[in-house]
């Protein structure tokens, strides 16, 4: 999301990284070529259209801007600036906030008494699985569902954006109600459905594959002999935690579908892995291979739907 000093606000949205790598250098090419001059002027109207109530921008108005004030504005900054500076009064303001702060009961507190709710999005994979009591969250398996209910033959199911205001209307009603109805209305376009799913994994503190095995699996698609990169690969899944496991065998299965429809979707196995790929397996820490980890995520991803079977089946299979 951009924001202009004139108050102008764009979203540039997509769910391939190195494109939008490209629009960051490209949008930081275009402003580094801005003269000096016009970067200064700007920063008056950035005060501007920032709130009045701030104390920060009444200082700035009152010595940057030559117009008259109303009497009131006038006793109104003198007061601010009174308070500010007299060490009295911010030593009271201190010990009252002190007092506040260790009155306030505890968060956890709070969660017993349901005035805070635990979030679905942003918390750990095994601390969502823990308190729902499964292995797989319950706001994952209803996504599923609906996709396969009405997205399968959807063109561009998972690559096509829904809108991303209504993405986070349903975000916040996960996060808030227990009950979630994926057929109601507002949900019917299929693709704030998928957003959401894919927001929900984007948003895990760690992703699905975790930090610790990144480098591991990595090394594993490298493999030449295909064989063995699967027998690798396989091996790699079955020592993930348990929710992890059984939210990526859930997942992958369901992709697998969706592959199975190309010729109808026209999302094949490799479209997929560009979509999911940088999604549920990350480096804990960027460097500067950004562009080749990318190549190996998509990999990953795509040789785990083709050889789903194989890799997510017992031994005797």
């Amino acid at each position: 999301q951009i924001t202009t000093v004139s108050g102008n606000e764009f979203l540039l949205q997509s769910d391939i990284d190195f494109l939008i790598l490209d629009w960051f250098h490209a949008i930081k090419n275009a402003i580094d070529r801005l003269p000096k001059e016009q970067r200064i002027t700007s920063r008056n109207l950035e005060f501007k259209l920032r709130r009045s109530s701030s104390i920060e921008l009444l200082n700035n108005l009152d010595t940057e801007s030559k117009e008259p004030k109303p009497e009131h504005r006038k006793s109104l900054i003198f007061r601010l600036n009174y308070s500010a500076s007299d060490t009295n009064d911010r030593n009271r303001v201190k010990s009252r906030l002190k007092k506040f702060i260790s009155r306030r009961p505890s968060l956890k507190t709070l969660q017993e008494k349901g005035l805070i709710k635990d979030q679905i999005f942003g918390s750990h994979l095994h601390s969502v699985c823990e308190r729902e009591k499964s292995t797989v969250p319950q706001f994952v398996r209803l996504c599923i569902k609906a996709v396969e209910k009405r997205g399968l033959d959807v063109d561009g199911i998972y690559r096509v954006s829904g809108n991303l205001a209504t993405i986070q209307k349903l975000r916040f009603v996960v996060n808030q109600e227990e009950k979630l109805n994926l057929d109601d209305s507002q949900w019917e376009d299929i693709h704030v459905v998928t957003g959401a799913l894919k927001m929900f994994f984007r948003e895990l503190p760690e992703p699905l594959f975790p930090y610790c095995s990144f480098e591991q699996f990595v090394e594993a698609i490298k493999i030449q002999d295909n064989a063995t990169r699967i027998k690798s690969i396989r091996k790699l899944v079955k020592k993930l935690p348990r929710p992890n496991y059984d939210t990526m065998k859930i997942l992958f299965e369901h992709l697998q579908k969706i592959a199975a429809k190309e010729s109808v979707n026209l999302m094949s196995t490799q479209s997929l892995g560009i979509v999911f790929g940088p999604t549920l397996l990350r480096p804990e820490k960027e460097t500067g291979n950004m562009a080749v980890h990318m190549l190996y995520q998509n990999q990953i991803v795509e040789l785990m739907l083709s050889e789903y079977s194989k890799i997510f089946g017992s031994e005797e299979d």
